[in-house]
């Protein structure tokens, strides 16, 4: 459904040293430097997937879902989604694509959502009928039915949000880019935002690309995840396998019933005492015979393994990417 090849958008922004004097010079002699947003990536996702797109601010995430929209044109490479080249924006192609993102909105502030549904209607020619069953569907999935007619001012950020899903998906389209879906909302909301884009996924097979800074969400819908960095791909692949190749340790913790002995502690390592409880940094392995150990010679009263934060997982990643990056620009060129 979606085919990228080497994709590069490179940006000429102007360059000007402060003052007056630099201020003339750039009129008459005006320099450029030049940013690559996105440096050679390339990915290709099935129909039906959901994908997470993940990469820290500035990664070109956003860079290139508007590329795949077909709302920038590439500097170079090839992009096809659902067979049509995004950049020549053709209404065949628009008819099959939504691009939600979260800091901004299509929504009439003035006026109700029912006045911006009935304007996408007419924008992509959906017969009354068709209409009609599509919104009843929405509005039913996303419990949206008390605030058709009330102004979108008045609404809160996340009934807006809702809102504009279904304007978004009136037209059934079949690929949806989501940049940013629940940035700003409160967890409740951000969950209700989650359930509604797994079940039209499972409902529609729509094929969905996400960005997001909350792991919560990723890990939620997606298990395969696209990671980039410095504008290209650092990783490619199941969320599962991420999380085994950058946080293969588990932590083990016991609570006890007293303070254990010292011949215990000695019996029991890899254990260590930490702030009133015992824990125990193992790979994943590891972990059943670790607890057998705990259980056969301490004072359990309560023990618990705790999975790596995603969060943390992800950091990892980004580190490690940036860092090669980093040092190819300090190597002299030969």
């Amino acid at each position: 459904m979606i085919e990228v090849d080497e994709l590069t958008k490179v940006y000429r922004v102007p360059k000007k040293t402060p003052g007056l004097w630099g201020s003339l010079r750039a009129v008459f002699r005006r320099r450029y430097d030049e940013v690559r947003a996105v440096d050679g990536v390339s990915f290709r996702i099935d129909a039906g997937e959901r994908v997470g797109f993940l990469g820290p601010n500035g990664a070109g995430k956003t860079t290139t879902l508007k590329m795949l929209a077909g709302l920038l044109v590439p500097t170079s490479g090839n992009v096809k989604v659902a067979g049509f080249v995004p950049s020549e924006r053709r209404a065949a192609y628009l008819s099959r694509i939504t691009l939600v993102m979260g800091q901004k909105q299509q929504l009439l502030w003035d006026l109700p959502p029912t006045e911006t549904f009935e304007l996408n209607r007419a924008v992509f020619g959906i017969d009354r009928a068709t209409f009609r069953k599509t919104l009843d569907e929405l509005v039913g999935l996303l419990e949206i039915g008390s605030l058709l007619d009330r102004p979108v001012r008045n609404l809160s950020l996340g009934e807006r949000m809702k809102c504009e899903l279904a304007a978004a998906l009136l037209h059934r389209p079949e690929v949806l880019f989501l940049d940013e879906p629940t940035i700003g909302l409160d967890v409740t909301m951000q969950a209700v935002v989650r359930r509604f884009i797994a079940r039209w996924n499972e409902q529609t097979g729509a094929t969905v690309l996400l960005t997001s800074h909350y792991m919560a969400d990723i890990a939620a819908l997606c298990a395969r995840v696209v990671v980039v960095s410095q504008g290209r791909v650092s990783y490619d692949g199941a969320l599962d396998e991420l999380v085994r190749r950058y946080a293969p340790d588990r932590r083990v913790i016991v609570q006890s019933t007293r303070e254990p002995t010292a011949e215990e502690l000695q019996e029991a390592a890899p254990f260590r005492l930490r702030e009133g409880a015992l824990e125990a940094l193992v790979p994943s392995r590891e972990v059943k015979d670790v607890v057998d150990r705990a259980l056969r010679t301490l004072p359990v009263r309560d023990l618990t393994i705790e999975e790596p934060r995603l969060e943390d997982v992800i950091a990892r990643l980004f580190e490690d990417s940036v860092a090669p990056v980093e040092r190819e620009a300090k190597e002299p060129s030969a």
